[in-house]
């Protein structure tokens, strides 16, 4: 069984135990997450103007959209506001700054009927866990604009303890920084680049959906398997996501159950302390890999 919390008084502890259970967390919108929001929204509105960031696929050519999409992503990624913001959600939300670590918030943009590759593809079911991520690895995923059933994602619960026969052992981190990452912009109308997918049908209904508001903060385990809802509302749906980890956790190989992921490779030298921006030390990220499904 999956229980959403909304709201949720638990300390930081108690909810990851939760959600490495397979629950999932909703909170309102915090003063920092409408921070975050309000700043992509100022670059994508400059990046796309004179058009609204939603609607504007509907007035650009795919590559015309596309390089758009090129300078206004790495920009929001690696923007030192950014991460400042994303430091002050995670204080909003009870997380202890000196034993927790992120990666870059990521702008995602999902577009209506036109576009799903490279830096507009919408992931098929997957798991986190598949693209070398920690068992112990937290997501946390804003709308930008207003969402709706239509444009969001679906959660499919009944298989967070049970697995999906997958191509995660084909996959290695390190070789998609080195390869994949760096041709998203070249992929426009097709997507070409070998990523982690399931092998066998799944029962994707029913599902679950979650709508919050603009700077709404929905919180989930890696491990959850999730889809990219095929987006028919006409409009490009703009997200904010990125992800987490306590230095507790990784030291103690906690997290979520392995039930099929077979990926090499890890994602922890991309996450950086709260506190300070320091990474983990090198030594835990050298002695930890993906441990094989069980």
């Amino acid at each position: 069984m999956t229980v959403v919390y909304f709201d949720s008084p638990m300390s930081d502890d108690e909810r990851r135990e939760r959600l490495f259970a397979g629950d999932i967390f909703v909170y309102s919108p915090t003063p920092h997450s409408m921070a975050l929001v309000a700043f992509a929204r100022e670059m994508a509105e400059t990046a796309f103007a004179p058009h609204f960031p939603p609607d504007a696929q509907h007035h650009l050519a795919g590559p015309d959209y596309v390089r758009v999409l090129a300078d206004l992503k790495p920009t929001f990624i690696n923007h030192a506001r950014s991460a400042e913001l994303v430091r002050g959600l995670l204080a909003d939300l009870g997380a202890e700054p000196g034993q927790t670590y992120f990666d870059v918030p990521r702008l995602r943009t999902m577009t209506s009927d036109y576009l799903n590759a490279g830096l507009t593809l919408q992931f098929e079911s997957h798991r986190d866990t598949w693209f070398s991520a920690p068992m112990s690895q937290v997501n946390f995923w804003m709308p930008v604009y207003e969402v709706e059933e239509a444009n969001v994602m679906a959660f499919h619960p009944r298989y967070f303890s049970t697995g999906v026969r997958n191509s995660s052992r084909e996959y290695n981190y390190a070789q998609w920084v080195a390869h994949g990452r760096t041709a998203a912009a070249q992929q426009v109308e097709i997507e070409t680049r070998r990523q982690p997918g399931a092998e066998e049908q799944i029962e994707r209904e029913p599902d679950l959906r979650v709508i919050t508001p603009p700077g709404g903060i929905l919180i989930f385990s890696g491990a959850q398997l999730h889809t990219t809802v095929p987006n028919t509302s006409g409009r490009t749906r703009f997200s904010i996501d990125f992800r987490a980890v306590n230095r507790r956790d990784v030291q103690a190989r906690a997290g979520a159950r392995n039930v099929d992921s077979e990926c090499t490779g890890t994602t922890l030298g991309d996450f950086l302390r709260a506190s300070d921006l320091t990474p983990l030390p090198a030594e835990l990220i050298r002695s930890y890999d993906t441990v094989p499904a069980a």
